[in-house]
């Protein structure tokens, strides 16, 4: 009889070893799967009625709150300014769960983090609210004004301080109400949310940030800034004879101005009239492939900004250009002295170009498109704005950012975000080359719309022709501003989606009237 009772015991202990391995094994190893399980709702349900912290504009609006609710759930995410920030605080919603800040920011407003839970001993004996408020870098008067300056037009505004890399307007249009996505009952918030799907506009893709576009002309600011810094190119020169076509070498289709237009110049010059043929030509045969790759990449193309944002969009420059055939020495030698003598030149030496050295290669007819913001070269709006604050701030690139502390919820800060350079793009002298030039652009170019009295302003504009019939081009100009004697204290960006024509006059005629008026905004000037 004991043997069989021991037997039994040795049973009944395998067994509750079996059981106990099962139980830990579906808890620990198992817990992740069952909480993505999408049958498994559970979590959503407790993370969506729990109590978060508010989100604040950098001037104090609310932007983003929890407020009590009377129905299944203990609170809601209410978002009183709509659709304001929608693109960046995004929303909380039963059936999706959340985007944008929410999201990225998940632990922290709802105080899970364990920073938050334990500051001191005696948090471990108390009850305390944990949350984090989110202290942004964008001013909802200037969000305000971005989006009443773009109005209904497709399109996207971006503002930066280019001395810290702190975002002050994010702003696209078509957007959307994000309260309808949070609202507690489900069946509502899901048709809210395939309604917004099902629009063709596509209001939930934030482009100001997460889609790429054509820069058109404003790419020109990344050319000549290769340029000078190959040292072949200075503000004076060399001087670009005046043509209204430029025939890209070893072969291609010949480059032409807006309009069929004549110019040429020293660089300031050919930005200040924006000069196609000019700028086709100074990047295919006085920067070349290798410089204009990695100026490029010096200002954030090929990579994604780093923004404490989801999904930002990696802006491109093509990389390949096929394999070296000769240099410009071998192809344009020849053609410069029989301009040079009109008589019979037997017997006379080809001239020693300046640009001689620099590579053809077999697809440098692509580099030539390329570097006038055409081919298959595109941009994010932050994208550009960033460019135009490198140049704003001396030649050195700030990685961008919205939020600008986490506070507890008694005011202690938990964490503030510390400016960081993200590249060097160019040296100090060459950045304010690059000023000056775009300030002639604002003041006699075709940026003039964008000059505002009593401050410093540069800008340049773009149009991005889509190939469409009739034409149809996205406006485009980027820019910067400070006060006399001082470091700029903003840079913008702004795109108006396919307008009709293309003329290089589109985007100072459409985009910048926009700029300014944002700018305005950050001066306090009017």
């Amino acid at each position: 009889m004991n043997k069989r009772i021991g037997r039994l015991g040795v049973v009944f202990g395998i067994l509750y070893l079996i059981l106990f391995a099962q139980l830990n094994r579906v808890q620990f190893f198992g817990a992740e799967r069952l909480r993505e399980n999408p049958i498994n709702t559970r979590g959503l349900i407790r993370e969506f009625g729990q109590e978060r912290g508010p989100i604040l504009a950098a001037d104090a609006v609310v932007v983003a709150r929890s407020i009590p609710s009377s129905g299944s759930f203990d609170n809601i995410r209410e978002y009183p300014e709509g659709e304001l920030f929608a693109h960046v605080v995004g929303y909380q919603s039963l059936n999706v769960g959340a985007t944008g800040l929410e999201r990225q920011y998940n632990d922290e407003l709802a105080g899970s983090s364990i920073d938050q839970q334990v500051r001191s001993l005696g948090d471990l004996f108390r009850h305390r609210d944990t949350t984090a408020t989110l202290n942004l870098t964008i001013r909802a008067d200037v969000q305000r004004v971005a989006r009443d300056a773009l109005g209904e037009q497709r399109g996207s505004v971006v503002a930066l301080d280019p001395r810290t890399g702190a975002v002050l307007a994010l702003w696209t249009w078509p957007t959307f109400d994000p309260n309808p996505l949070a609202a507690a009952d489900g069946a509502s918030a899901n048709q809210a949310y395939e309604d917004l799907l099902a629009d063709p506009a596509n209001p939930l893709l934030a482009k100001s940030f997460r889609e790429l576009f054509f820069p058109g002309s404003t790419f020109k600011l990344i050319t000549a800034t290769a340029a000078l810094t190959t040292g072949r190119v200075t503000a004076t020169s060399p001087v670009l004879p005046d043509s209204d076509s430029y025939q890209p070498i070893p072969a291609g289709r010949p480059i032409a101005n807006f309009a069929g237009a004549t110019c040429g110049g020293n660089l300031v010059e050919i930005l200040t009239v924006s000069c196609n043929t000019a700028f086709a030509e100074i990047g295919a045969e006085w920067v070349g492939p290798d410089s204009m790759i990695t100026t490029a990449e010096r200002y954030g193309f090929n990579d994604a900004p780093p923004i404490d944002l989801p999904a930002a969009a990696e802006s491109r420059f093509p990389t390949e250009y096929g394999n070296r055939l000769a240099d410009v020495q071998f192809y344009r030698a020849d053609e410069v002295n029989e301009e040079a003598n009109q008589e019979a030149n037997q017997g006379v030496d080809p001239p020693e170009l300046p640009n001689g050295d620099v590579g053809v290669y077999e697809d440098t007819a692509r580099l030539s498109q390329v570097s006038i913001g055409q081919n298959d070269v595109a941009a994010s709006p932050l994208q550009m704005a960033m460019v135009a604050a490198a140049i704003a701030n001396d030649g050195v690139l700030m990685s961008p950012y919205v939020v600008s502390n986490l506070a507890a919820a008694d005011g202690e800060i938990y964490s503030s975000a510390d400016p960081e350079i993200w590249r060097v793009v160019s040296s100090r002298a060459i950045a304010q080359t690059m000023r000056d030039a775009m300030v002639n652009v604002a003041e006699s170019g075709t940026a003039r719309r964008l000059a505002i009295p009593g401050l410093v302003v540069g800008g340049k504009t773009g149009t991005a022709q889509l190939g469409t019939s009739p034409p149809n081009s996205h406006a485009w100009v980027v820019g910067f501003a400070g006060q006399p004697g001082g470091a700029s204290e903003v840079a913008v960006a702004v795109i108006v989606e396919a307008q009709d024509g293309a003329s290089e006059q589109t985007g100072g005629r459409v985009a910048a009237p926009i700029a300014r008026a944002v700018i305005e905004a950050v001066m306090g000037v009017s």
